[in-house]
């Protein structure tokens, strides 16, 4: 189109209308003059627009994907994050569950025995070679942990201290070689000395090589002239073999310990001792004998042998 005062004139036209049907539809609304024309156009171009959508929709739903994968991704590893926390928390919980039951069946027996204890936790071993069994606890002076004090646990005596550090002392297991303590037998007060094998048994002399004990008797411990280094009436351990007497002045019995020397954790130092000989009030409740059943057995007489007394 040539450039013309009449095409001039035309163009100004066309844009006044273009503005004033922009200022119609604003003000109308729903109810808009231009309606029926925008759905006239909706429905020309409608399917158009829907074709070209679904041919984008698959890249954008690619990339959504990929987004959402790397979320998914970080979910599952926070997740798996939460499940490894939470089995330790669990695993936590048991070990803290152990000790908390190691340290009331300690708190009982100490009761039971009026043993006045100083609670602590096993933090080193020592070296077991050449039966050297020793333990550390974390415990010391700045605590009122004095050497040749006894030391026990919820089963029984595990020892006696023997070197004692400001905040640390080390504690002399009943299973080492080096280890003597006087013991008591249970109701028959028979005395004799026990000493550490490593984890052997505990070989136990008797002073009256005439005592009658029998396997499953139990022993405590003696006692020391001012309670040191060993409190009276801590359990010691079963009778678990006998030599024979042989016309000695004193007779061998071999001893089960209680303790489990190889899985000490938390124990208690005594700190203060009883006032008078708890006895054997410490000692665990027997357990009770499993009744043997009682089988009895009936014979009937076959039919084709003969009965005793008559003539075939």
């Amino acid at each position: 189109m040539r450039d013309t005062r009449e095409s001039r004139l035309l163009l100004v036209l066309l844009i006044a209308i273009a503005f004033a049907l922009i200022t119609v539809d604003i003000r109308g609304g729903q109810d808009s003059p231009v309606q029926g024309a925008r759905q006239a156009a909706a429905a020309v171009f409608g399917p158009i627009e829907n074709g070209v959508s679904s041919a984008v929709d698959p890249v954008g739903n690619a990339v959504a994907a990929v987004r959402d994968s790397d979320s998914r991704h970080d979910r599952i590893a926070q997740l798996e994050h939460d499940n490894t926390a939470l089995k330790a928390k669990l695993g936590s919980d048991d070990r803290n569950r152990s000790r908390l039951n190691q340290l009331d069946k300690m708190l009982k027996m100490a009761g039971a025995g009026q043993y006045g204890i100083k609670g602590a936790e096993v933090i080193a071993i020592g070296a077991a070679q050449g039966f050297s069994w020793t333990v550390t606890i974390d415990v010391g002076s700045n605590d009122g942990i004095q050497r040749d004090m006894t030391v026990l646990n919820g089963d029984g005596l595990v020892g006696r201290v023997t070197t004692v550090g400001p905040d640390t002392a080390t504690v002399l297991l009943a299973n080492d070689p080096d280890f003597t303590v006087g013991t008591r037998m249970e109701s028959s007060d028979e005395l004799g000395f026990a000493s550490g094998q490593g984890d052997r048994p505990l070989r136990v002399e008797m002073l009256n090589g005439k005592a009658k004990i029998k396997k499953g008797d139990r022993l405590v411990t003696f006692g020391s002239q001012a309670d040191k280094p060993f409190v009276p009436g801590v359990p010691v351990g079963v009778v678990s073999r006998v030599d024979p007497s042989g016309g000695d002045l004193t007779r061998t019995i071999y001893v089960t310990p209680y303790v489990a020397f190889s899985k000490l954790d938390i124990v208690g130092v005594v700190v203060e001792a009883p006032r008078k000989d708890p006895r054997d009030t410490v000692l665990p409740a027997k357990p009770k004998p499993t009744p043997t059943p009682t089988v009895t057995v009936t014979v009937t007489p076959s039919a084709s042998e003969p009965v005793t007394g008559q003539t075939p």
